[in-house]
């Protein structure tokens, strides 16, 4: 069992709901993330999305391309990524963090690292080098299900989960599709649009969840959307997993380096009080 079941299975024995927070890696402060990962942890994060920064996101919205590019202009890269969760593993070693992001910095990464190999390996340099780091999962928002199949082996070898997206605009049988290769959770986007898009309707969402699950056997998170502790906790009465992001880059951006992770901890706080009230 990898550490993103491990995890969301004990919440759902202890009848909790997952909070799931995102942040960019290298923002606001290109070495912040590591502290700021454990600071949301201390917040009550169960999961740690990490996204990593790259210059053509097309399901982000403009709050989340901001944080991207500012992390670029630091030279945040995928092999930066891997550290950060290397040094956060120093401390946390139970905490789940899933990668989530685009195909083209992973196709890249396997690209300038396959020749470290020391000799042929049934997993790409990406797979072998986040196991080692510590990844728990990997979304990749433009990895179709009937591409990656390979790419999911290789991460189940590894321990590692595939995540997928889900949309309201979704099939029946795409989700059909979806469920025969995602593991750990999957990810309802409850909004069409990007992140940070629109406003969040919880009775199309409630409506939605019990035709997913007719197809998904893993917990279903939802994300896009949810800004504070209500609808938070409306999503959270149906949903495993409640997902944010937008609002936590909102918050944190321009804030002096020393308010940053107290800042993401007292927004985190009040979210975990809600889901557990």
């Amino acid at each position: 069992m990898s550490r993103i079941a491990a995890t969301l299975s004990a919440l759902k024995a202890q009848g909790r709901k997952a909070l799931i927070p995102y942040v960019t890696a290298g923002f606001p402060f290109a070495d912040i993330t590591p502290e700021l990962m454990h600071g949301m942890v201390a917040a009550g994060a169960d999961v740690i999305e990490l996204g990593v920064p790259f210059s053509d996101p097309s399901a982000d919205g403009p709050v989340i391309q901001k944080a991207g590019d500012r992390a670029l202009a630091f030279g945040i890269g995928l092999v930066h990524v891997l550290e950060m969760v290397r040094v956060f593993r120093q401390k946390d070693g139970t905490t789940p963090v899933v990668l989530m992001g685009y195909a083209n910095p992973i196709e890249r990464y396997n690209q300038k690292h396959a020749t470290t190999l020391a000799k042929p390996s049934a997993q790409s340099p990406f797979v072998r080098d986040a196991a080692t780091a510590g990844v728990d999962g990997v979304l990749v928002v433009d990895y179709p299900p009937e591409e990656c199949e390979t790419f999911a082996a290789e991460l189940k070898s590894a321990s590692m989960d595939l995540i997928f997206l889900l949309a309201p605009t979704s099939t029946d049988s795409r989700m059909a599709q979806i469920a025969r290769i995602a593991t750990g959770y999957v990810y309802y986007v409850s909004l069409k649009g990007v992140t940070g898009a629109g406003t969040l309707d919880t009775a199309a969402v409630e409506a939605m969840l019990p035709r997913i699950r007719q197809f998904v056997n893993v917990p279903v998170g939802v994300g896009f959307g949810i800004r504070d502790e209500t609808t938070a906790k409306a999503i959270g009465k149906v949903a495993d997993a409640v997902v944010i992001g937008s609002k936590i880059i909102q918050l944190i951006d321009d804030q002096p380096r020393d308010k940053v992770v107290p800042v993401a901890g007292d927004f985190l706080r009040g979210i975990r009080a809600a889901l557990d009230s």
